[in-house]
């Protein structure tokens, strides 16, 4: 559009006559559209801004230095590094075979009792493969030092000689019988058991077929009711009772891996490291736990030595007791642990 100039202070303005055009020949009329080769009139020139006032230039895009890439190259080999750190940590191709034992009730003040529970685990995320052998109480071994016994006598001779030394005498005699030695021990006592179960809000078992005293299905226990479950033998033996235990084992083991139960998780932790013995140094435990996430608790290589693996037999003091038949134990032995 055409600009005039800016008037002036007291500058006498002129009309132009009717009859000649307000606009030079070579320019346009307002509001028409010019014409080819129609001079524009020049635009009004502006002086230049005083000093000190700042101009407005458009920046130039920030190009991106290789300066600054190399600063974040050690952030992503160091990322990089712990990443695969953190998988040779969770998936070394190595077991890691536990010895857990469950106490009878004994006096508070001290650990001298039989062993009501023995059971074989093993983990391995590598594979994956998660795998538990219960052991009867009753099986008759040769117990270093003591001589032909119950395996489950093992524990009480030793704590009765030298207390806290239980758990090691019990894989002495593993590892004299089965040629097989765990790498760790824990034990737990009932009245500690009883308490975790509780602290957890119960534990709940889902049945196949009746057991111990309850029907098939769903069913929620107390820490007491837990205890009387794994230990039940009415109207069964003692292989019946093993199953019961593992199938404690892995409802306690199932509940706790539920992501809304882990609310709960700092109370039980807080009555395990109270209450339990254990030689499993606790860097191990995450690898435990991803074993079993891998794995899936249903999942799990549960057994027993069977019947048909011992001979029942009477001992000259007219104790029952359970004869190893090697030939069929040490190949299982050697499936699940070897």
């Amino acid at each position: 559009m055409y600009q005039t100039q800016p008037s002036r202070p007291n500058e006498n303005r002129s009309t132009p006559p009717i009859n000649q055009p307000a606009y030079p020949p070579s320019q346009y009329p307002p509001n028409q559209y010019p014409q080819p080769g129609t001079q524009y009139p020049p635009q009004p020139s502006y002086p230049p801004p005083p000093t000190g006032v700042a101009q407005y230039r458009r920046k130039p895009a920030r190009r991106r230095s290789a300066a600054g890439c190399a600063c974040l190259l050690p952030v992503v080999v160091a990322a990089a590094a712990a990443f695969l750190v953190l998988l040779i940590y969770l998936l070394f191709p190595a077991s890691t075979d536990i010895l857990v034992l469950g106490l009878d009730f004994s006096d508070p003040s001290n650990n001298t009792a039989r062993t009501d529970t023995i059971i074989l685990t093993t983990f391995n995320p590598w594979k994956p493969n998660v795998g538990m052998l219960s052991i009867p109480r009753d099986l008759w071994v040769t117990i270093p030092g003591v001589g032909e016994n119950r395996i489950n006598t093992a524990h009480f001779f030793a704590e009765a000689n030298d207390p806290g030394s239980g758990p090691a005498a019990t894989m002495d005699t593993i590892e004299a019988n089965f040629g097989y030695r765990p790498d760790y021990s824990v034990r737990v006592r009932f009245d500690t058991f009883i308490e975790i179960i509780d602290v957890m809000g119960g534990v709940d078992v889902v049945l196949d077929a009746p057991m111990a005293g309850y029907e098939a299905g769903r069913h929620h226990l107390s820490g007491n009711k837990a205890l009387a479950f794994a230990r039940d033998r009415a109207g069964t033996d003692d292989f019946f009772r093993m199953q019961q235990g593992q199938l404690i084992v892995k409802s306690v083991a199932q509940q706790m891996l539920n992501p809304l139960n882990w609310h709960r998780l700092p109370a039980v932790l807080l009555t395990v490291s109270k209450g339990i013995d254990s030689t499993v140094p606790p860097w191990l435990w995450p690898r435990l736990a991803f074993s079993l996430l891998r794995v899936g608790i249903t999942d799990v290589d549960n057994r027993t030595i069977a019947r048909e693996m011992v001979t029942p037999w009477v001992t000259d003091q007219g104790a029952s007791v359970l004869l190893p038949n090697w030939e069929q134990i040490n190949p299982l032995v050697d499936e699940m642990f070897r």
